[in-house]
């Protein structure tokens, strides 16, 4: 049985949306951060670094989101939710994931840490607006990528379009502008989705006892 540990106000978010698009079993695994649940020694031995989400399968234990997203998709290949190695639409898809991690969400996490994720000493103010023309820029060339077909890889619905859909989501969380048509009616199919719907109401196990 697969398992996910995280909250869903988090990247374990996007996780859990690969896994109801897929159709397959799994369990989740809810941590409570105020009670400091990432840092219980139980935790720590699935992720020393405390951070989530996290993937057990058997005896792998698996981090980072784009991660386990991709090991998802290559064990059910029947699900067409990663095109196959070594295809030229497979190298497509690695750079729009590799786009939305390293352009498009890291203004956004840049922002996150400056305002509440890092210690405040070590917190930046003045870079805010620097991360904000990031993001911008990143947010123009997505708009020429899907100026193509409804999805990224153009007819063909990846996950991809997951990662990014959540990172459009999670700027406008944050009160980040995105206002092009192009990018607003992508983020409404997106959303439109049953398994992104499915997401809110998936059943939560704690992963401590209360």
């Amino acid at each position: 049985m697969i398992e996910i540990f995280g909250t869903l106000a988090s990247r374990a978010n996007r996780v859990v949306w690969v896994l109801e698009e897929l159709e397959v079993p799994y369990t989740f695994w809810e941590l409570d951060f105020s009670k400091g649940d990432h840092r219980h020694p139980r935790f720590l031995d699935l992720n020393p670094a405390g951070k989530i989400p996290v993937l057990r399968d058997g005896s792998l234990v698996l981090t980072e989101s784009a991660a386990i997203a991709n090991y998802l998709g290559e064990k059910y290949p029947e699900k067409e939710l990663i095109p196959p190695s070594g295809t030229p639409l497979r190298a497509k898809y690695d750079q729009w994931m590799f786009f939305v991690l390293a352009e498009l969400e890291q203004p956004l996490w840049t922002m996150g840490k400056h305002k509440f994720a890092i210690p405040a000493e070590y917190r930046i103010p003045a870079v805010l607006p620097t991360a904000l023309w990031e993001f911008a820029q990143a947010s123009e060339l997505l708009k020429k990528g899907l100026e193509k077909g409804p999805f990224i890889l153009g007819e063909r619905f990846s996950l991809a379009d997951i990662f990014i859909a959540h990172t459009l989501i999670w700027a406008k969380m944050f009160k980040v502008p995105v206002e092009d048509p192009i990018l607003n009616d992508y983020l409404g199919r997106m959303k439109a989705r049953p398994a992104f719907a499915n997401v809110k109401d998936i059943p939560r196990q704690p992963f401590l006892p209360t």
